[in-house]
């Protein structure tokens, strides 16, 4: 692989959708499903051993509902993303993985929302099938995450190369110019 085609992965495919270069948008909009769904589990465990779980049952759920809007925003500029790696490499099949993971969990996550909503009925706990949905889509998420982090911090995709990257090690500099005090 040319070096070239290694440095078209850290370049936005649209700047204004993707977010610029070095600053990429799609590890800050993965925090709101991912904060959400955990709240949910949170949310979840709490119904069952509390006298009144109404309040925490409905709050999950539309958790729920908050993390799967948040993870499609976040799939969208995701994607961008995705067609800067070049294909035919480690990272691009690295990268598929991640994106059919997400896509996973936030599909068992949607169902999750409609079984809920479906079968609510007021004041109980949260039952113990969307619980379980609830956890084992959050491993499935974790190893998402593990892949999208070996996406930034081992493949460097959407991360600055190595020469910006100095710029925050060399003394006397700045972002904006690289060049040594006087």
């Amino acid at each position: 692989m040319t070096d070239a085609s290694r440095l078209q992965a850290k370049r936005p495919v649209s700047a204004s959708l993707a977010g610029p270069y070095g600053h990429p948008f799609h590890p800050i909009l993965v925090t709101v499903p991912i904060g959400a769904w955990v709240t949910s589990l949170v949310f979840d465990i709490a119904s069952h051993v509390t006298s009144r779980p109404g309040f925490l049952t409905q709050g999950s759920e539309w958790l729920i509902a908050v993390g799967v809007i948040g993870a499609l925003l976040a799939a969208m500029v995701g994607f961008l993303d995705l067609l800067a790696i070049p294909t035919r490499t480690p990272a691009f099949r690295t990268a598929l993985v991640h994106m059919t993971l997400n896509l996973l969990v936030t599909i068992a996550y949607a169902v999750n929302f409609l079984w809920r909503h479906s079968t609510y009925s007021s004041g109980r706990s949260v039952g113990w099938g969307s619980l379980a949905l609830s956890a084992v889509s959050l491993v499935l998420l974790g190893v998402s995450g593990f892949l999208g982090g070996k996406l930034a911090y081992r493949y460097g995709v959407r991360v600055a190369d190595e020469d910006t990257q100095a710029e925050g090690y060399t003394p006397g500099t700045s972002a904006r110019n690289a060049r040594p005090a006087a």
